[in-house]
């Protein structure tokens, strides 16, 4: 580093001298190798399914695949992020069984809730079709890409599992794996000239993979941590801690019905206000966000981990590095990621065929959102360990009202920029109010704590 400048220099040499951090880079950097080897291979599937669908046609992949995807998770409750926290506090705490039981509970509620969508699938199917793809003989594709759900009975709590024990190697390749397969289907597609019910098929089949591997997996784990008579660990056990339970499980849902109903259903709204022309401008004006979010995206699980850890520890110092650390990793990387977009996204565009051009200004509009967004990445979750669940919740809720008011004025008008311009409103707003907060909050303790220390 003989050639950096010196306060640079100092930087860099703090940044890899502390272990928080390094931490925080050393498990976002194997998900970072497989989610980039990922994505490159997901821009590929989805240049071969544009090129062999069309626009239109291309447009109505992802109404079928959301409308699914967001009945999970209406009913999930983002188990994943409540396995972290409390196998990790009773795993500190050596209470064993307590760790187990949790893990248990998880996987159940998981299950019944995952059984209760594919329900819902195959009972909603009809409406579906007509009302977002404007196809009633869509909803057998509906119904058929349903099949996920079986698979992913217990994925969020299993990965949370393997989240806490550092598995993110594992999860890693399995994510390069999953699109493997995606995109080896897709190209058998292509060579039989299939249409979008192969496209359906390809994708479905990619996230069975993936799901039943991290299922399967976590089971050996939990084993291999707890012994053969894990799975009879008492959930009763954890009776005087039910209520905190609960309300963690119900914010995250509640948090993830808000997100539902905005950034998670943007193609359904887009394609029930305008039509699957301008749902697939906005399809490939939103792949380019990969470039943003999958560097950064592996943060937010091993930053959740170790901010976890310092919160429980009132190691209040050591948050705000991580905090501002990860700000700086994470914004200085989209900057750079945004000029190259606004400088090469007319060419990377027509990657995808004739008649695709307009998706060049979604891209523009979409990216302020995300570059916000992508920057302060940690700005949900860390309301978790603070005990401070429903706070991000009901910031969400006014945001995603004011987020639908805009796209019901906007999206019929002018369609997918539209749509654009209200999804980046909900991130800017969204990011503004709760950085406000924590910065109030991490004051306040810290006060709270030198007044503790002085008696």
């Amino acid at each position: 580093m003989a050639g950096i400048p010196g306060p640079f220099r100092r930087a860099v040499d703090k940044v890899l001298n502390n272990p928080l951090i390094m931490r925080v880079l050393r498990n976002s950097g194997v998900i970072l190798s497989a989610n980039s080897l990922a994505s490159g291979l997901s821009m590929v599937q989805g240049i071969i399914a544009a090129r062999l669908l069309g626009v239109a046609a291309f447009g109505m992949l992802s109404p079928i695949t959301q409308f699914v995807t967001n009945i999970n998770r209406l009913t999930s409750f983002r188990m994943g992020e409540l396995v972290v926290s409390y196998v990790g506090e009773f795993s500190a705490n050596q209470e064993q069984e307590n760790a187990a039981a949790v893990f248990k509970a998880a996987a159940l509620v998981e299950s019944l809730s995952a059984l209760l969508a594919f329900l819902l699938v195959m009972v909603l199917a009809p409406v579906g079709a007509r009302v977002f793809l404007q196809d009633p003989g869509m909803e057998n594709l509906i119904r058929l890409y349903a099949g996920i759900l079986l698979a992913h009975l217990f994925s969020e709590s299993a990965t949370g599992l393997l989240q806490y024990y550092n598995r993110f190697k594992f999860l890693g390749v399995i994510t390069v794996i999953q699109s493997i397969v995606t995109l080896l289907i897709i190209g058998t597609a292509w060579v039989l000239q299939g249409g979008l019910a192969h496209i359906v098929l390809a994708y479905m089949l990619g996230k069975i993979v993936g799901a039943v591997s991290i299922s399967v997996y976590s089971l050996r784990l939990a084993r291999e941590q707890w012994g053969k008579g894990w799975v009879h660990s008492s959930i009763l056990a954890l009776k005087p801690r039910f209520g905190e339970l609960i309300r963690f499980a119900v914010s995250t849902n509640i948090s993830g019905t808000i997100n539902l109903l905005t950034r998670d259903s943007d193609t359904l709204w887009l394609s029930a206000l305008s039509s699957p022309l301008q749902v697939g401008y906005y399809k490939v004006a939103k792949a380019f966000m990969n470039v943003l979010v999958v560097p950064v995206n592996p943060m937010i699980s091993t930053t959740y981990r170790e901010l976890a850890r310092e919160i429980t520890a009132k190691a209040w110092n050591n948050v705000r590095y991580l905090l501002r650390t990860g700000t700086l990793i994470a914004g200085g990387y989209s900057v750079a990621a945004g000029v190259g977009m606004v400088a090469f996204g007319p060419w990377l565009v027509r990657l995808y065929g004739e008649g695709f051009g307009p998706a060049y200004g979604v891209l523009l509009v979409l990216l302020a959102g995300f570059m916000v967004a992508n920057t302060f990445y940690w700005s949900r979750t860390v309301f978790l360990p603070l005990g401070m669940p429903e706070f991000p919740t009901k910031v969400g809720v006014v945001m995603a009202a004011l987020e639908i008011l805009a796209m019901l004025w906007l999206v019929p008008r002018i369609g997918a920029i539209g749509l654009s311009a209200a999804l980046s409103l909900y991130f800017i707003g969204m990011a503004a109010v709760l950085i406000g907060r924590l910065l109030f909050e991490l004051k306040k303790r810290e006060q709270s704590g030198k007044s503790t220390d002085g008696a």
